[in-house]
């Protein structure tokens, strides 16, 4: 059994998608089973293992024990800029929450898939970020997220990490969202042209999660218990790189298009002095795919391609 942390988010109610297309055997949760209160945690992951304290009735009675197998963590304190003013409940969940997560899964054996970001660098770059390049992130928000990793790391070692950047999806707030609406309401806007990384179709990560997952299970199968697909940190987002004005001009073609886009509207571009946040933004943080691609063989389609499947999909909803 999966079982899915932080469903309701735009990331979760992607993979509970995917899982009920796939008639897999999942459970999720939200605020309903608090992260940073690691009782309840243990107390839902016992709730659901009917394997324990069975008796051999249950086999004659054609009954499959079941227990959780796999978490994956999609829960966080994601709002960046609020971080700056809430740095106590950021690392309540983000570090902490993750901490607690960890150790149930360990406790009871399960495989855990966390999602980490592309803030836990400080954005100084010119190449891809691989990684196993240095951290050093330069806000709240990434200051926990990194600390998350790292607990993670130091509670177990049956684990993937999975940093992403620039996620977008269906359901829930997101850039590509933001820009229809604002383009349909307004004749101008400035959008910042300083700032470099790759948007990611939150359906493209559902898919490369749940591949992690039915590799594992088909490599366990072939290969039996000794065989495991390597544990880690992989980096996952749209193949290609972009700048967030030239996001957003591609926002405004594809929406013009497929008729999402109502009305004329000019984009200029701007720096990031002239758009200022309580948070700092890294300049860059195009995250490099090859591990993954080379590791685990998963294919990673360019930005703009999952961006036009994206629009035009009867899904969208902005």
């Amino acid at each position: 059994m999966i079982w899915l942390i932080g469903a309701h988010g735009m990331l979760g109610k992607e993979i509970a998608e995917q899982l009920k297309q796939s008639n897999s055997d999942w459970i999720g949760t939200g605020r309903d089973v608090d992260v940073t209160n690691p009782v309840a945690l243990d107390n839902f992951a016992a709730s659901h293992d009917s394997s324990a304290g069975q008796t051999g009735n249950a086999a004659s009675e054609g009954k499959v024990p079941t227990k959780i197998s796999w978490i994956i963590n999609c829960s966080g304190y994601t709002n960046v800029d609020k971080a700056e003013q809430e740095p106590e409940l950021a690392k309540k969940i983000n570090e902490d929450g993750v901490r607690n997560i960890a150790r149930t899964a360990r406790h009871i054996g399960a495989r855990l898939i966390h999602i980490s970001t592309d803030y836990v660098f400080d954005g100084t770059g010119t190449t891809p970020y691989s990684e196993d390049d240095k951290k050093n992130p330069i806000g709240v928000y990434g200051s926990t997220k990194s600390a998350g990793e790292d607990a993670v790391q130091k509670e177990m070692t049956q684990y993937y990490i999975l940093r992403t950047s620039w996620l977008y999806g269906f359901e829930g707030h997101n850039f590509v969202y933001t820009m229809t609406k604002v383009m349909n309401s307004l004749e101008s806007i400035k959008v910042v042209n300083d700032q470099r990384g790759t948007p990611t179709n939150a359906s493209d990560l559902a898919a490369a999660i749940l591949k992690i997952i039915n590799s594992s299970a088909t490599s366990h199968h072939l290969f039996g218990s000794n065989f495991a697909i390597p544990y880690g940190i992989y980096n996952y987002s749209g193949n290609g790189e972009t700048t967030w004005f030239d996001f957003a001009q591609k926002i405004y073609a594809l929406g013009k298009k497929y008729g999402r886009i109502l009305q004329e509207c000019k984009i200029t571009p701007c720096t990031t002095d002239a758009y200022p946040t309580p948070a700092k933004r890294p300049a860059y943080s195009v995250l490099s795919k090859a591990k993954i691609q080379e590791t685990l063989h998963v294919k990673i389609p360019n930005w703009e391609d999952s961006l036009e499947k994206f629009i035009k999909s009867n899904r969208f909803s902005s």
